[in-house]
């Protein structure tokens, strides 16, 4: 299969699920396998604060204030060297443009913590998605695995980790931390895109800052430029994730999720080799037409 022959070429192991949005018909490699989310779980968290929102429970122009207290690992707010000031609905969109860690912490225990983005899943049929804590919730897992008291100490130590000491740690086990399949985060991508995974405003919102991602390298470097790509990545060392929806200009949708362990393979490759495994599965997927 195609698929498979993209991750062999580029040295790497890929789980990917293609979706037509609107005929159902898909493609996948591995796509029942349990994968890590890392901050792909953050489609969920937004969706929450827009249904929130969109039911009139959140005023999403509230203002916070990120202090040095909710600051930890990433960029973003959780770069800001002083105490910041923001609208939730402003949160939202640097967890999604930007994938702030910070923002996206902020916001999930203003929106009532993990526990509401579990409940969002079951409600949603997708009963193979389980969430375990939040984006600090992870770092500190991480930490602890190694015995590092921040960021700089792990940057330092994990290099020097054997192999089967980096696989012990929780954030790649899907036993253990926030994870699902790739068939069912395009189930979900479907009912975002179909406004059926809640108000359609609160559907709309999630797309809209999708498709404000600024990440390109991955599932956006896979396709023409006439093509809207709309996203969300997740990262940790070794692995690339990004889940989103292409749209053509003829009016094809197809909901792509990819995940790839490129193991030492340099991260751009690895995030090109995605954006090219997404691509070949949504031609076939064309071709089917």
């Amino acid at each position: 299969m195609l698929i498979e022959e993209t991750f062999a070429a580029a040295g790497v192991r890929g789980r990917l699920h293609a979706r037509d949005i609107d005929s159902g018909r898909s493609i996948g490699v591995g796509a029942d396998e349990q994968v890590v989310l890392s901050s792909i779980v953050k489609v969920l968290l937004v969706l929450e604060f827009a249904r929130q929102v969109a039911v009139g429970a959140l005023d999403p122009a509230e203002r916070v204030v990120v202090g040095a207290g909710d600051r930890f690992g990433g960029w973003g707010t959780a770069g800001c060297a002083d105490d910041v000031e923001l609208s939730l609905r402003d949160l939202a969109y640097f967890a999604m443009s930007i994938s702030d860690n910070t923002a996206a912490d902020v916001l999930l225990h203003r929106i009532g913590g993990p526990d509401l983005l579990a409940l969002l899943a079951a409600e949603l049929g997708l009963t193979r998605t389980r969430v375990v804590g939040g984006p600090r919730q992870m770092l500190e897992s991480m930490f602890a695995d190694i015995g590092a008291r921040d960021d700089a100490e792990f940057a330092r130590l994990f290099p020097t980790l054997p192999p089967q000491r980096v696989a012990a740690l929780r954030v790649f086990d899907p036993r253990r931390t926030t994870s699902s399949t790739p068939e069912e985060l395009t189930r979900l991508l479907g009912m975002l895109w179909r406004d059926e995974a809640g108000p359609p405003a609160a559907c709309a919102a999630v797309r809209g800052l999708m498709a404000r991602q600024l990440f390109w390298t991955r599932l956006r470097s896979g396709f023409p430029a006439e093509v809207r790509v709309a996203g969300k990545t997740g990262t940790l060392p070794g692995l690339a994730m990004e889940i989103g929806v292409v749209e053509y200009p003829d009016g094809g949708r197809y909901a792509v999720a990819v995940f790839v362990d490129g193991g030492r393979t340099p991260r751009i490759e690895v995030d090109t080799a995605l954006g090219r495994a997404a691509a070949a599965a949504v031609g076939m997927l064309r071709d089917q037409r």
